[in-house]
């Protein structure tokens, strides 16, 4: 009888134990799906072009939007010019405006696990300055003296001059973005390359397909709000209609950006209703540069007689279907020091037809193109070939321009292109755009005084221009808010009269996303991604 009770209990005993591991086994299953589940959460988006080396301290072709993923800034730009702490927790100015003092985070490590501190900012301002000419278009790197270790988590740079937008050029997505020790190529220069991408940020580039994919994986090491989703997959898609058909198909969860698809698919896509979109404010002033050191453009009737020569509104509400209104004004009215009242060059054919005829320019009996001293009133507009909105109004402009006898070539670059082209001052035409948040209205006024950027250059041939530099000068370094005033209305005033910058319209950023992406929201920095706060709820 005993024997038989200690059998039973012996099987129950087996039952129990069984049972409990049947459950503990099944409640495991179910949190590494629930866990897979999460892990698994990838959000597809396309861009235009491969995101280039990830390099934070180069320029194209290293994408900002890709670079702003990896890289972190000591201050972030937030709505409304705001600038709040990120990698600094805190900074100290001095009285005399030179001295910037911050105090790092000290629970921030790089992707590899190394850490960040005092040291590897200042490597990562060593590396910048070792390559000076490359940024002197930010301003407070013209006024940087010496950076200095203060302690672990205390960095100290001093300026040669007080200059008042420093903070706001620390918020942009690049130069002075850092990256860890790992990263850094044996001698110090990354102008030339980086061995890793490694940055603090939330995401690491985990796979790279060269004018294919890049692949991001979140940062396990990130010590901010993690992002929600585990993967952003950028794919590389050229043409804008191949990336709305490709969103259609449901092989891209997101289209965001400035001239990614047409202004009029943007419109079929809201339409249908079978998709969330998003339009943003304006952020930038699509304009174009004109060469005043090129023979025909140094004359100021003809630069007039162009802004005259074209139905500006028209173009705008054809090529944009009427999302981006147009532009009179260089600088958008809602930066500071620019809300200024400007009289604008409206269309008008039979003034620009006198102005061209007054500039010696005139139209022989029998021809189209107006000739001067036996020449052609020819020009070449340059532009950015993957610009969904840039190529239409250069074919506009080319037809109107044509009305009044200016003959305009097109032509199609690719970025990289185009900017050097800008740099080299290798253009007639060049369709470009201030910088937006954070830059302007600081940046636009000093590359409009800074060699080496091609502005500065295209404005050669202004009369004032010596003036006009000097004025530039004293507002960056002026410490007198009423000063820094009056010198902004002077200095946009005149490049406003001297119609070397032809304003089209106000760019807005245009986002289109599949139904179960939530969370979307423009970010405040023009080049900055949106990525960080999106899910896929299904």
């Amino acid at each position: 009888m005993f024997a038989l009770k200690s059998k039973i209990l012996v099987i129950m005993l087996l039952i129990l134990t069984i049972t409990i591991m049947g459950c503990s086994k099944q409640n495991a299953g179910q949190t590494s799906g629930s866990e897979k589940v999460q892990q698994d959460k990838t959000i597809t988006f396309s861009w235009s072009r491969d995101i280039g080396p990830m390099n934070p301290h180069v320029y194209n072709p290293s994408q900002l939007i890709a670079q702003s993923m990896i890289y972190e800034p000591l201050v972030s730009y937030k709505e409304g010019g705001k600038l709040e702490p990120h990698l600094a927790e805190s900074w100290i100015i001095s009285q005399d405006g030179k001295e910037y003092t911050f105090k790092l985070r000290q629970n921030v490590k790089f992707s590899d696990g190394s850490p960040f501190n005092a040291a590897i900012v200042k490597k990562n301002f060593d590396a910048v300055m070792k390559n000076f000419t490359n940024h002197s278009w930010l301003g407070f790197i013209n006024m940087l003296d010496k950076t200095e270790v203060v302690d672990e988590y205390t960095f100290k740079m001093t300026l040669k001059k007080a200059y008042y937008p420093t903070l706001q050029e620390l918020s942009v997505v690049r130069p002075v973005r850092f990256l860890g020790e790992a990263g850094f190529p044996d001698d110090g220069d990354t102008s030339k390359s980086v061995k890793k991408p490694i940055g603090t940020g939330p995401w690491t580039l985990t796979d790279y397909k060269k004018d294919e994919s890049a692949e991001f994986t979140r940062n396990p090491n990130y010590w901010g709000d993690k992002p929600k989703v585990n993967k952003m997959v950028i794919k590389i898609i050229p043409d804008g209609e191949t990336r709305v058909l490709a969103f259609e198909k449901k092989e891209l969860d997101l289209i965001y950006g400035e001239g990614v698809i047409s202004m009029d698919a943007f419109k079929q896509l809201k339409a249908s209703g079978k998709y969330e979109t998003s339009l943003s404010e304006p952020i930038a002033t699509r304009e174009l540069v004109m060469n005043t050191m090129k023979d025909a453009l140094s004359d100021l009737r003809v630069r007039q007689a162009l802004h005259h020569g074209f139905n500006k509104q028209a173009m705008v509400d054809g090529v944009t279907s009427g999302l981006e209104e147009k532009a009179d004004n260089i600088l958008s009215k809602n930066l500071p020091y620019t809300n200024l009242d400007v009289k604008p060059l409206e269309y008008n054919v039979d003034k620009a037809k006198a102005l061209l005829d007054e500039a010696g320019w005139k139209l022989p009996a029998g021809k189209t193109v107006r000739e001067k001293n036996g020449k052609a009133l020819e020009l070449e507009l340059i532009y950015e070939k993957t610009d969904q909105v840039q190529k239409p109004m250069a074919e506009t402009l080319q037809s109107e321009w044509g009305a009044i006898g200016v003959k305009l070539n097109i032509t199609g670059l690719d970025l990289a292109t185009q900017v050097k082209r800008l740099r080299a001052a290798d253009f007639d035409l060049d369709f470009w755009s201030n910088y937006g948040s954070p830059y302007d209205p600081h940046s636009f006024i000093n590359i409009a005084a800074e060699k080496g950027f091609g502005i500065s250059e295209s404005l050669s041939s202004l009369p004032m221009k010596q003036e006009l530099d000097q004025q530039v000068k004293d507002a960056l370094l002026s410490t007198d808010e009423s000063k820094r005033q009056q010198l902004y209305a002077s200095i946009l005033k005149t490049l406003q009269e001297q119609a070397s910058f032809l304003p089209i319209s106000y760019i807005k950023k245009t986002a289109v996303y599949q139904k179960d992406v939530k969370g979307f929201v423009f970010p405040a920095n023009r080049d900055a991604n949106p990525f960080l706060g999106l899910d896929i709820v299904k």
